[in-house]
């Protein structure tokens, strides 16, 4: 338990907690709506922070991450909790942990600098805050970040894109890249599919690039929920729009799991129409995820060669040279450090 960041004291002993964009106001006594952050006598905890409850080398294609040090490996670590209440959310067990009250939050005590330690030590590029929402166990990220970078190591996030500008202003400094969720494009499905407002998370988008942090950005396509052309397209168009054209778009199929058990997974139909949506919009590099064979080439839009070549989450070639194509010397946008040809 840690003393929390970002949070106002008001009136009968209440907190108003900043550290997302649902401004919890909470009771002497009571949590927000992640569950890991109480209030205790008027002051806010953190009772996640500094317990390792997932810890994991990982490569960076799995966050996805596809422009950021393709072929390396990124020391991956979570605490409990989530501010989102997704149907289907793929890592329940911990991201929506529930103590019911008891204070008995799982995990493991671990210092910042033991996980810098180790994933030096194991040849990691960078550290990744992922499989819950890094955003809720703040305090122990941000100092694991800053130690991170002092190690000369990158740190990225995995997020639902819900933090504050508050604290995200905290924490860009040693932040260098994000995959940021991006679940749908109507108000009606975040609020009933993940418990959110979707202008929200596009204001968090924002901020993220305002700040020059690197975004690539997912959409796990449900069928019957987000699959529509409206919200695909309107998807794509604020991509292009907005982070531009450069910004990489994952689209990944959906598998049955946790409370959308009834809901089948993705047809084909589905990712070709969000395919199509890119493509329309201009963007240049989009993927597909949970498919075999899908689109996962990074291709060069100034010769067509094959820039990065990948096979799941192995890279089978890499035709970069200084942050350009091999081929034809265009700029390909990424956080690319020093390649190593294959």
């Amino acid at each position: 338990m840690k003393k929390a960041l970002c949070f106002d004291n008001i009136e009968h002993n209440a907190v108003l907690c900043n550290l997302c964009q649902h401004g919890c106001t909470i009771a002497e006594g009571g949590r927000g709506i992640c569950r890991v952050r109480e209030n205790r006598e008027g002051q806010l905890y953190s009772l996640a922070s500094g317990l390792l409850v997932a810890e994991h080398i990982d490569p960076i294609e799995k966050k996805p991450l596809y422009h950021v040090l393709p072929g390396s490996r990124s020391y991956s670590i979570a605490s409990v909790g989530c501010n989102f209440r997704c149907q289907h959310c793929q890592n329940a067990d911990i991201a929506q942990y529930n103590d019911q009250g008891t204070g008995q939050i799982p995990g493991r005590p671990t210092p910042s600098a033991e996980l810098i330690q180790r994933a030096v030590a194991e040849g990691c590029r960078s550290i990744a805050y992922t499989y819950t929402e890094p955003t809720v166990w703040f305090e122990y990220a941000l100092a694991t970040a800053r130690l991170a970078a002092e190690a000369g190591l990158y740190n990225v996030f995995v997020t639902n894109g819900y933090i504050s500008t508050e604290a995200l202003g905290m924490i860009a400094p040693v932040l260098h890249a994000a995959n940021i969720d991006l679940k749908g494009f109507s108000n009606d499905f975040y609020r009933r599919v993940c418990g959110a407002q979707l202008n929200g998370v596009l204001d968090c988008i924002r901020e993220y690039r305002r700040r020059g942090i690197w975004i690539e950005i997912t959409t796990l396509v449900i069928p019957g929920e987000n699959d529509d052309a409206e919200q695909l397209n309107g998807i794509a168009r604020f991509i292009a729009d907005e982070l531009g054209p450069d910004t990489p778009w994952h689209v990944s199929r959906f598998f049955p799991c946790y409370q959308m058990q009834d809901h089948p997974p993705t047809p084909a139909s589905s990712l070709e129409r969000a395919l199509q949506a890119g493509d329309r919009a201009g963007l240049r590099y989009i993927y597909e995820g949970n498919v075999a064979h899908g689109r996962e080439q990074t291709v060069c839009p100034g010769c067509g060669s094959v820039v990065i070549g990948r096979s799941g989450y192995t890279v089978t070639r890499l035709n970069l040279k200084d942050g350009a194509c091999g081929s034809c010397g265009k700029s390909i946008a990424g956080i690319w450090g020093v390649e190593k040809q294959v």
